[in-house]
């Protein structure tokens, strides 16, 4: 469990006209991460709706939660706009951000410069997410470190080479949907949660390490970690 009890199925104030609920696991995974911290950022209000694993097996089945609503790809994270759902992390975060201003309306540019790091942090976890998926404990790890070793520490690689010296962020001036995204997926590989997968996976990293350390230290991410994760969650060795 890594969300508050008390954040279940709350509300984050700051009137807007639409209804949210953003409908995902207890889990701050950055698929789901990257859209609420977006919203939150902006002070817009949405219900942020807990499924648990009993549950998320049955949407997997048969693409409704037990209250009847549907979930189109029957997976989450799931974003229900006006009585509408809206699935796939990419189409969520593109919406959450273009509602925060963390997303450009007017710049396809930019956006597509956005949009190229959401899709490399997909491929990294979907990368880590099938390595082993069907084998014994021991033979999961051995692919791990082979993963880090290999095709996954190349990821790595590109990514950190595409991170400007001495820059703050990776795209831009400020922190932006790309930067959350990849802070939490960072801190998802080096929580020691992923056996295998080495804790230290950032330290010749520099400059992901930096993106996160700004991302971390800002305010009201800072803010979010308090209302949202529980005591000592391990937010992951990037600092």
């Amino acid at each position: 469990m890594v969300l508050k009890s008390h954040m279940q199925d709350s509300a984050f104030e700051k009137g807007n006209i639409l209804k949210l609920t953003f409908i995902y696991l207890n889990f701050p995974f950055w698929r789901a991460e990257v859209s609420r911290i977006a919203l939150f950022l902006a002070g817009i209000k949405f219900e942020n709706k807990i499924v648990l694993s009993d549950e998320f097996q049955r949407v997997k089945a048969d693409g409704r939660l037990d209250d009847g609503t549907v979930i189109p790809h029957h997976q989450l994270p799931c974003l229900i706009v006006d009585g509408h759902p809206i699935v796939q992390t990419g189409a969520i975060a593109r919406y959450c951000g273009k509602l925060s201003g963390l997303y450009p309306k007017n710049n396809d540019l930019l956006a597509a410069q956005i949009d190229q790091v959401l899709d490399l942090a997909t491929d990294i976890t979907v990368l880590v997410s099938t390595s082993g998926r069907i084998d014994n404990n021991q033979e999961k790890i051995r692919k791990r470190k082979a993963l880090s070793n290999g095709e996954l520490g190349r990821k790595l690689d590109i990514l950190e080479k595409n991170i400007k010296p001495n820059c703050s962020w990776i795209t831009g001036d400020s922190m932006g949907l790309e930067d959350i995204a990849i802070w939490r997926l960072m801190g998802w590989l080096s929580s020691e949660t992923l056996e295998g997968i080495p804790a230290t996976i950032l330290t010749s990293r520099p400059k992901i390490q930096r993106v996160c350390q700004n991302v971390d230290a800002n305010p009201k991410i800072q803010q979010w970690i308090q209302l949202t994760y529980q005591k000592d969650y391990n937010r992951g060795n990037y600092r």
